[in-house]
């Protein structure tokens, strides 16, 4: 049975994997739901999991874009001066509200709920989105600098607490932020600024009770083979078939936590 299961997580950390290199989505927005849902892991020991998955997976992720040069690390930086601040604060309050309470685990479902129903409709979208946001007048260097921090602390709130936002929304909003940029290299900066991202807000997580470690090393099995796959078919992989089917996934899953 241990090993049934063992081979279930992964699985599921393949999948997961794969679609993260893919598409930089489904690391928080996938692995969590399916932690919660389908393995019956608690909310608060789910998003701490899931947190350092991520920044494991995504590492292996960043080698890959890293070296076929679809970074912008210009980007990274702007994004990651908002969100390792906005962690560090989010962890505190979570630590003061009550570690790892009921009102904390209450709080990570609903919000989680909600985060995935965001991002569902991001990934629906994101195309319609990016194409409109060329067809404006382009920020310069300076002016699309704070709209950046800004928006990676609002992504190291949302990652915190929920382990969802630095996939769909970031590679959304980073999209209108930079629409020059090909779609390449903002899937590649938007998984390398995920590393130390939940890098911090898993250790976070692991400070204040929420990591499970032998779920982590059986989902990383899956993953950091998944994830590198994903990277090197990201230039081929059937864009207009995943997303809708991942976009319905997420919602339903939000809705289902929401319930």
């Amino acid at each position: 049975m241990l090993a049934q299961f063992d081979w279930l997580h992964g699985l599921a950390g393949l999948l997961v994997g794969t679609l993260v290199g893919i598409t930089g989505v489904g690391g928080g927005s996938l692995m969590t739901p399916i932690l919660v849902l389908l393995f019956g892991v608690s909310p608060q020991t789910a998003v701490g999991t899931d947190l350092l998955f991520a920044a494991l997976t995504k590492t292996a992720g960043t080698v890959t874009h890293g070296w076929r040069a679809t970074i912008e690390w210009k980007v990274v930086r702007r994004l990651a001066a908002g969100s390792v601040p906005a962690a560090i604060a989010t962890l505190l309050v979570l630590n003061w509200i009550g570690k790892v309470g009921k009102d904390t685990s209450d709080m990570i479902v609903v919000v989680l709920g909600w985060m995935l129903i965001v991002t569902s409709i991001a990934t629906l979208l994101q195309k319609q989105l990016a194409v409109f946001a060329k067809r404006q007048e382009r920020l310069d260097e300076e002016q699309s600098r704070w709209p950046t921090i800004i928006l990676g602390a609002v992504i190291g709130l949302a990652v915190t607490i929920s382990s969802v936002g630095a996939g769909a929304i970031g590679v959304t909003a980073l999209l209108m932020l930079y629409p020059a940029l090909r779609v390449s290299r903002i899937v590649g900066s938007d998984i390398a600024h995920a590393v130390p991202l939940t890098l911090v807000a898993g250790f976070g997580h692991w400070l204040i009770g929420g990591v499970d470690f032998v779920l982590l090393g059986n989902l990383l099995l899956g993953s950091i083979p998944g994830v590198i796959v994903g990277s090197l078919l990201s230039s081929r992989a059937p864009d207009n078939l995943l997303r809708p089917i991942l976009a319905a996934v997420l919602l339903f899953s939000g809705f289902k936590l929401l319930s």
